[in-house]
């Protein structure tokens, strides 16, 4: 009884093994990837995972992280990186154009209209207190992002401890030495491939 009652103490992580469907057309890649990006202030890190992983099930959360590393580390902006990579995986050329379509479009149009709106009433301290409070929930998605993939961690040939080893390393190397990006992007990054590579060779 009383290990059936310390079990609602334990963290609960969500499921890593979904069943996998991928998109219908690059019409329903324009619309999800529309939608992500109306949703994403300040990053759409968080909205895209939630989108592709647990709402519409094209992949699972270890599929996500591998392709989010490639896009992190390749040139140009991460999401976009990601949308072509998708939009090309499923519908060759005709996908990514829908990807990438469908993440600037609707954006482009309404960055113009608060472009507008910001110069005319930019300095209000309404205006200025409310881009704030919206860079604080952005970074709350952010991490509430980050925590729900800690799971599929778990299956990564470099262990957990290992992972969270190089992930300190770059919050250090980044957020308080001030390291630029992609040396600690390609350094640890190296490291990281280089274990990993020696653990499934072995």
């Amino acid at each position: 009884m009383a290990a059936r009652d310390n079990t609602r103490f334990l963290l609960v992580l969500p499921p890593m093994t979904v069943s996998v469907s991928p998109p219908r057309s690059p019409g329903d890649l324009f619309i999800c990837f529309t939608l992500t990006a109306l949703q994403g202030f300040g990053g759409v890190m968080a909205v895209i995972q939630n989108e592709l992983v647990e709402r519409r099930h094209w992949m699972t959360h270890e599929e996500f992280i591998e392709d989010w590393a490639v896009a992190q580390i390749s040139p140009g902006p991460n999401v976009v990186n990601l949308a072509l990579m998708i939009g090309t995986r499923y519908f060759g050329l005709r996908g990514a154009l829908a990807a990438l379509a469908g993440l600037i479009t609707a954006p482009l149009i309404l960055l113009l209209i608060l472009a507008l709106a910001y110069a005319r009433w930019g300095a209000q301290p309404a205006v200025v207190g409310a881009l704030r409070g919206m860079g604080a929930v952005a970074a709350g998605l952010i991490i509430a992002a980050g925590l729900r993939l800690l799971g599929a961690l778990r299956s990564n040939p470099l262990g957990m401890a290992m992972c969270a080893a190089l992930g300190g390393a770059c919050f250090v190397a980044v957020a308080l030495l001030r390291w630029p990006q992609p040396y600690v992007l390609f350094g640890l990054g190296a490291v990281a491939c280089t274990i990993a590579y020696r653990r499934l060779s072995a």
